[in-house]
């Protein structure tokens, strides 16, 4: 979802409202979503277990 937003924003931003905007947008955000994918399985667990032990120290 999030790849998705900020695809869309920064599509938005970048070429503003023209007629293949969605066309444009989809195109951005299959780019995003195939870095953003991959990032998530490989920072999620780092996280977790980051915050794991920042709590366990409380």
């Amino acid at each position: 979802m999030m790849s998705f937003l900020i695809a869309g924003i920064t599509t938005l931003k970048t070429v503003g409202f023209i007629d293949n905007l969605f066309s444009v947008w989809m195109s951005a955000w299959i780019v995003a979503w195939m870095f953003a994918f991959p990032s998530v399985l490989i920072c999620a667990p780092i996280a977790q277990k980051l915050v794991s032990l920042i709590v366990k120290n409380r």
